[in-house]
């Protein structure tokens, strides 16, 4: 019986064993062409719930090949609005069936489907949730501007400067009892049309 030697080391300091085989190469890992940041939940299905737009959730269900979008809170022509844009977005990169955008079963969703892979080594998930992310990138400066401009306008209102301001103390010793021609005198009802009436 021949003998067989075993060494457990680093791979290089490792004899060949008897039948002079070598150690089963590894194939080596693809390296990654983007790298992508979303706040994204895995859902119970195995869907991708992306929180990351400020007016809709948008749903990437695998097991469907479909994409969903859901208001956030309100509803409305913006809601509708950045969805539309978003499956433009969407249609214009190749990743959906356009006629497919149709209405949700859950009040103010939108739904399209993807195509399925022309190649087995294409996976449309990894491409879909890539241009997703492309689109939310191009959404977040517009709303970054709308909530900059709300809070410069409600700190305007709010808070005004000196130079756009009166103050209160100012205000009550300048002003008057009586202003302008209603009231003329006390008592009179000229303002009203009721000039002709009898008045003790």
């Amino acid at each position: 019986m021949a003998d067989i030697t075993v060494s457990i080391g680093k791979e290089e300091e490792a004899p060949l064993g008897m039948a002079g085989l070598t150690p089963p190469e590894e194939e080596p890992k693809p390296e990654s062409q983007a790298q992508i940041s979303l706040q994204i939940r895995k859902t119970l299905d195995g869907s991708f719930a992306i929180n990351d737009h400020p007016d809709i959730d948008i749903v990437l269900m695998p097991h469907m090949l479909k994409i969903v979008t859901f208001p956030k809170e309100e509803h409305g022509d913006h809601i509708y609005a950045a969805q539309s844009r978003l499956f433009d977005f969407l249609n214009k990169k190749g990743i959906i069936v356009m006629d497919s955008v149709t209405g949700g079963n859950l009040y103010g969703s939108l739904e399209a489907n993807l195509p399925p892979p022309f190649d087995e080594g294409i996976d449309p998930i990894e491409i879909a949730l890539y241009v997703i992310s492309n689109f939310v990138d191009e959404e977040l400066p517009h709303y970054s501007r709308e909530k900059k401009y709300e809070d410069e306008l409600d700190k305007w209102l709010l808070e005004p400067d000196d130079e756009e301001s009166t103050d209160l103390d100012w205000a009550v010793k300048t002003h008057q009892p009586r202003k302008g021609v209603q009231n003329r005198w006390p008592g009179s009802t000229a303002a009203y049309g009721l000039t002709g009436m009898y008045r003790a």
